[in-house]
């Protein structure tokens, strides 16, 4: 009998959070206590470079914007490691907030999966790393249930999901 395995991988979905952007968006514009602060936020950058700037006339106002964007992500089912946000800077009289989508497993932060496989996870489960992605690998389905239970229990600096199930 062949291994089953799946794929241990921190993507975002950027369509979910093209659309919590907008979201987020539309209620700076409609909102009272945005109104007259100069509140945006917008993508800069195209592709996979692509980040997002939050801009307020007020420090307060980009950081209450930036809240309102994390609301949307949760919402969305984004988790909040997968965006990584910077301190509001001054430039002239408005402040801006650079934020950019993390994805993919550091090596380091891979390494580390592996370790807590090795170390906790039942006996006979393989960790490979791939790239910017881990494969998990077992003789038996229920340690590979044990295995994703296990990481979804932990926490690591990114946000996990796990693909490819087989």
């Amino acid at each position: 009998m062949a291994d089953s395995s799946f794929d241990v991988v921190s993507k975002v979905d950027r369509q979910e959070v093209d659309n919590a952007l907008h979201q987020a968006a539309k209620e700076l514009a409609t909102r009272y206590d945005f109104r007259g602060t100069g509140a945006q936020i917008e993508w800069t950058g195209s592709g996979e470079t692509a980040s997002i700037l939050i801009t307020a006339e007020a420090e307060e106002r980009a950081e209450a914007a930036l809240d309102v964007f994390r609301e949307k992500l949760i919402r969305r089912d984004i988790s909040l490691k997968a965006f990584d946000a910077g301190k509001p800077v001054q430039s002239g009289k408005i402040y801006k907030i650079t934020g950019s989508l993390v994805q993919g497993i550091s090596t380091e932060n891979a390494k580390k999966i592996a370790k807590k496989i090795r170390d906790e996870g039942p006996k006979g489960v393989k960790a490979q790393i791939q790239g910017d992605e881990l494969r998990v690998s077992s003789k038996k389905r229920d340690d590979l249930q044990a295995v994703i239970a296990l990481l979804k229990g932990a926490d690591f600096d990114v946000a996990l999901q796990f693909v490819n199930y087989r």
